[in-house]
């Protein structure tokens, strides 16, 4: 199955990435019997016991995104205003986003495992097929076990693709890429409840790149491929209330902003009025929300205000299999230094650099071979050296030829990113 993300929440089936909610403490107060659609009527919702309590939550982002499920291992410190932050997106949930942008990392891996023209909403049937394997109890044990108070899901990300099947469809997309085919909210909701946990559910209401399709290329597009059309809005809305009516949420979390031509005061007097004990984040463009929520920072100082630091366990909330390249081949990155070359290329035409550590050189290849064999040029080894595929166990057949050397590899490689050759023994 895809893994998904658990954001500091942790990591599952279907590329599942786990992000963390830290929560700070407040005093609660006294709640009022019943709420309008006004900022004065909503600000004397009283911070909920047992969110005051909770100080760890998941985060967990599963989509389409998780299929292909990568992103390049860059900006460490998210220092979004970075000129090429955009285009070098370390977030695998923006792969749709990515995948358009000319140049981009993440635009050369769809093109080279997908091909240029594959659709991103093609994806839909593999993520349909894999969720049947899904076990939801598994991983709310898995949650509870991780010492969470309560979990957060995506109901819906920025590619409009929904993890519930809503009776307000999207006028954009085919019917069979609107929605996964289990009831992944419901399903998800029962399972944390029945282990004493509380569910809350996220939802994009800033972008929706179905009816805004962008791709967002500069700082400015942020704000420009934000959807307004009073279509948009009446959705945003619908779906809002739908999730509020259907689930109940103990958490209501909007991202990015929420549509003008929807109704964001409505619909937190409604969630209250359903939910008196439930919370709202910061991310709705208006001015009330019973948290703050700041994204990959550090706090150090104590907060006046309630506030909920989210981050995944890497780089990126959405599952990224170039994280977990490194569990497989981190012996030719940690402890390593610069070898007497840095860079070379295959006969095949496949970018190669190398490491060294103790007695191994290691050759990382930028690329997928397309065959069972390689040719490393302008090296030379002796015989009786040996040479594996890191997470292969056994040593891999290869010959000197002129000076260049020939590698055989197994038919089946591990992963489908880059590929690390360990070599073990003299190599000029």
């Amino acid at each position: 199955m895809f893994p998904s993300r658990v954001d500091l929440k942790l990591s599952g089936i279907l590329p599942l990435v786990a992000c963390f909610l830290f929560l700070s403490s407040t005093v609660p107060a006294q709640a009022p019997s019943h709420y309008e659609p006004t900022i004065e009527s909503l600000n004397r919702h009283p911070l909920p016991q047992w969110y005051a309590d909770a100080k760890l939550g998941i985060f967990v982002h599963w989509g389409l995104y998780s299929v292909p499920g990568w992103a390049p291992l860059v900006h460490p410190e998210h220092d979004f205003t970075s000129q090429d932050y955009i285009s070098h997106n370390p977030y695998a949930e923006w792969y749709l986003n990515s995948m358009r942008l000319d140049g981009a990392p993440t635009q050369a891996y769809h093109r080279e495992h997908y091909g240029a023209d594959y659709d991103y909403y093609n994806f839909a049937p593999d993520f349909d097929r894999e969720i049947q394997k899904w076990n939801p109890g598994a991983w709310a044990k898995i949650f509870h076990d991780a010492g969470a108070k309560y979990v957060v899901l995506t109901t819906k990300h920025h590619d409009g693709f929904t993890l519930w099947p809503s009776s307000t469809p999207n006028p954009k997309l085919p019917a069979e890429r609107q929605h996964a085919t289990r009831d992944i909210v419901s399903e998800l909701t029962a399972a944390v409840g029945k282990q004493g946990l509380r569910m809350g559910l996220y939802y994009s209401g800033g972008y929706d790149w179905t009816f805004v399709p962008g791709p967002i290329r500069v700082a400015a597009d942020y704000e420009t491929v934000k959807p307004q059309s009073e279509a948009y809005g009446k959705y945003a809305d619908a779906h809002m209330r739908e999730l509020i009516e259907r689930y109940h949420p103990a958490v209501l979390w909007n991202d990015i902003d929420y549509p003008k031509s929807g109704h964001p005061l409505q619909i937190m007097a409604e969630y209250y009025n359903t939910m008196p004990d439930g919370v709202i984040d910061d991310r709705f463009g208006v001015k009330h929300s019973d948290f703050k929520s700041p994204e990959y920072e550090t706090l150090d100082k104590i907060s006046p205000t309630k506030w909920e630091e989210c981050r995944g366990l890497g780089r990126s909330f959405g599952y990224n299999r170039a994280e977990g390249w490194l569990q497989m081949n981190g012996d030719a990155i940690y402890g390593t230094h610069p070898w007497k070359r840095a860079a070379g290329e295959t006969a095949e035409g496949i970018p190669v650099r190398f490491t060294e550590k103790d007695s191994a050189v290691y050759a990382t290849l930028l690329g997928q071979p397309k065959t069972t064999g390689i040719t490393l040029k302008s090296l030379s080894l002796k015989v009786g050296s040996q040479i594996y595929l890191l997470g292969q166990a056994t040593p891999l057949i290869w010959s000197q030829q002129g000076d260049a050397i020939k590698v055989s590899l197994p038919a089946t490689l591990p992963g489908r990113y880059a590929y690390v050759l360990k070599v073990l023994g003299p190599l000029s």
